[in-house]
This record gives C-alpha cells, structure tokens and sequence, in this order.
C-alpha cells in the first residue's frame, strides 16, 4: 500500500469500529507504527506527545485489534477498521467524541426511539403508538397480521407504490411489536448473525 506521509512522517488515521461503522477516534502513524500494526495486528500509532510508538491499550489493556486499513485517493490518510476491547478514549467513553459505540440501524433508530418515547408518554388522545399499546400485545401482533396480509396482496399485484406503503406498515408495526416484546432491531441482528455462522 503506498501512503504518503507528511513532512513529519506522520499519516492520521482515522479509527472506525468495524461492526458499528463508528468513528473512534483519530491517530497518527509513521512508518514504523504502520509496519508495528500490520504484525501485531493491535493498532499502534506514533505519539506526537511522548514522540514514541504507542499501542492503543498497551496501560488500559484496551486494545484496537485490526480488521482492514484502507488508503484514501490522495494516499495521504487512513481508514483503519477494528475490533475494539472496551472504551477507546482515555477518559473512558467509547469514543473521543464522548459518544456510545452503539449499532445504528439510521433511520430506523431514529424510529425505534420515537416508538419508545411515546409509550413512555402513554398519551394516547394525540399517539397511535401509545393507543395501540394500551390495548395490549393482542392488538400489536394482530396489526402486524394485517400489515403483513395487506402487504403479501400488493406485492401480488403490479402497483409498487400500493406495495412500498404496505410494507412501510408492516415494518412500522413490527418494530412495535419488538418493544412490546421488550426488544429491538439489535436482538434481530443478534439472531440472524448467530444463524450465519
């Protein structure tokens, strides 16, 4: 891999979570650390501060075990993906950024949150969220059933916005279903990744 290294031997790298697609933080490499990291396979930088090569974790034992490094297209920084062990940041957050490292489904845990505050809320004269939960787990399976028949009917005919409404029900109502259930798009994930092993 060519990288092209600054005045100061130095390339940032950019530490993203291989699973969640978090960014973690920023280092720097020189060539050393680079050639360090690809043997050891536990990320390891330059530090300007102590002007010494620095394993992430070498005190905490906090490691950043690698995945894949990738060059951007001027070759002058890196994408290197891990596997973290525990917090990142020396203050010990999970990020420098002070934020989780959690899995982010985008829109859809924007969506799993909204469904989650509003039966929190339980106002159930301005929420349909919270009225279909107050009349129990019955009511919210047997919406997903009828989502699920709605949408099996359109995808059998030719009308593809009949059948991206539908199925936006279906998904809308079965991400209800999930917290009525006490869990969410994650345990999915859990379940469907066990089974591809």
């Amino acid at each position: 891999m060519e990288i092209k290294y600054d005045n100061n031997g130095l390339v940032p790298a950019i530490i993203q979570d291989a699973t969640t697609k978090n960014v973690l933080m920023l280092g720097y490499m020189n060539e050393e650390s680079y050639q360090k990291t690809i043997e050891t396979k536990k990320i390891t930088f330059f530090s300007r501060s102590k002007q010494r090569l620095w394993t992430k974790g070498e005190e905490s034992g906090n490691f950043l075990n690698l995945v894949d490094i990738k060059n951007d297209c001027d070759n002058d920084s890196l994408l290197i993906q891990v596997n973290p062990v525990g917090p990142t940041c020396h203050t010990g957050t999970d990020t420098c950024w002070k934020e989780e490292n959690n899995a982010s489904y985008g829109f859809f845990s924007t969506l799993e949150d909204v469904i989650a505050e509003r039966v929190a809320n339980k106002d159930t004269t301005k929420s349909y969220v919270a009225s279909l939960f107050s009349k129990g787990i019955n009511k919210v399976a047997q919406k997903v059933g009828e989502e699920a028949v709605e949408t099996v009917i359109e995808a059998m005919d030719n009308n593809d916005e009949l059948f991206l409404y539908e199925s936006a029900d279906l998904l809308f109502h079965y991400l209800m279903l999930l917290q009525a259930k006490g869990f969410t798009l994650k345990d999915i994930e859990n379940e469907l990744q066990s089974r591809h092993k």
